[in-house]
């Protein structure tokens, strides 16, 4: 069966593009179809200043939206990142494996670091190298396919790219895996400024759709959202984005087509209130699970504490053989503590 491996970074309350671009599909497609696996990565979250406290809260918060959004334990597996010790033994390995052009490649870091030389400070080394970290959650779980927003396609290409220069230089031991983009909907864009996305670590308010909003400030915040010159509405990326934005929103709620649904308005005013009221309903399921799920606590934690032990015996197997391709020496209490080298590797996955 095909594995698939994705997460959510606890940086921020998850919004409208998270579940638009991600969240929905994996609960209605890739969870029914494929050996899934779904991670809130707050190991990455520690690359930026932040509030220890802050950081727990959210990643609790995305575990329990998750469940909300309707993925299924007795059919994925739902955990932490910092969970499973596998990560960070694995990241360590691919570390000594990329190069250090090729981690200050890697927009989100080149984005960042201008920023924050603008600034006159600096960025934390763990913000180059969380690419390889990232790697390393794919690679350890052999995934095949990686569902992911198109501005962290580079990452998966990064995760590929290691994969095959392990494999080629120590024997076969990881699956190349490849990106799989959502048709519509894979980058909602900030309602206030439509050339941004929607970012959950961006707290500027008005231009984010939180998905735990009430839902009179979701219809405000849609109602609000900057248009673009001219009055007649038109399905155009490049010279209308406002416009196109509020379009795929619309699109990805109601499972229209962009360019169709721009026909069926005369006026912006039109379409932010039909736009509205679909966000709403769509969020409407998510936000009562939600509130059903935190009046019951447990149940999370038991989830969780059960996705790491099902995540740990998957991951176990493949970062060994890594550590034993290459060429660190078992411990002597491993059982198979032997020279298999490669072999390790090819058994696994061809297993698998």
């Amino acid at each position: 069966m095909t594995r698939v491996f994705s997460g959510v970074k606890p940086t921020g309350h998850l919004t409208l593009g998270n579940y638009l671009g991600a969240m929905r599909q994996w609960a209605t497609v890739d969870q029914h179809r494929a050996e899934s696996l779904f991670c809130i990565v707050d190991l990455h979250a520690l690359t930026v200043d932040h509030d220890p406290a802050r950081v727990r809260r959210l990643s609790r918060q995305a575990a329990t939206l998750l469940l909300a959004a309707g993925l299924d334990p007795e059919l994925c597996t739902v955990f932490v990142q910092s969970h499973v010790d596998e990560h960070a033994r694995l990241s360590y390995v691919l570390e000594c494996v990329a190069t250090d052009g090729e981690m200050r490649r890697m927009i989100q870091y080149k984005e960042k670091a201008a920023r924050e030389r603008a600034r006159g400070g600096s960025v934390r080394l763990s913000l180059l190298t969380y690419p390889v970290l990232m790697a390393a959650d794919i690679l350890a779980y052999g995934a095949d396919e990686v569902p992911v927003g198109d501005d962290q396609a580079q990452h998966v290409e990064l995760t590929r790219d290691l994969a095959e220069r392990f494999n080629q230089r120590y024997g076969y031991t990881f699956v190349v895996p490849r990106a799989t983009l959502p048709k519509v909907g894979a980058r909602v864009m900030n309602l206030q400024d439509p050339l941004s996305k929607m970012g959950k670590s961006d707290d500027s308010g008005p231009g984010i759709v939180y998905l735990l909003d009430e839902p009179d400030v979701l219809r405000k915040k849609v109602m609000r959202a900057v248009t673009d010159s001219g009055r007649e509405v038109v399905y155009d990326r490049e010279a209308r984005p406002g416009l196109a934005n509020l379009l795929e929103i619309l699109a990805s709620c109601t499972g229209g087509n962009p360019s169709e649904l721009s026909g069926v308005y005369e006026s912006y005013g039109a379409l932010k209130k039909d736009t509205a009221e679909a966000v709403v309903e769509v969020l409407r399921p998510v936000q009562e699970r939600h509130k059903e799920l935190c009046a019951d606590p447990g149940y999370v934690e038991g989830v969780l504490r059960d996705g790491a032990e099902r995540a740990r015996a998957m991951a176990r197997p493949t970062v060994d053989a890594a550590y034993r391709a290459i060429g660190l020496l078992p411990a002597t209490s491993d059982p198979v503590a032997v020279d298999t080298g490669a072999v390790d590797g090819v058994a696994l996955n061809a297993a698998r």
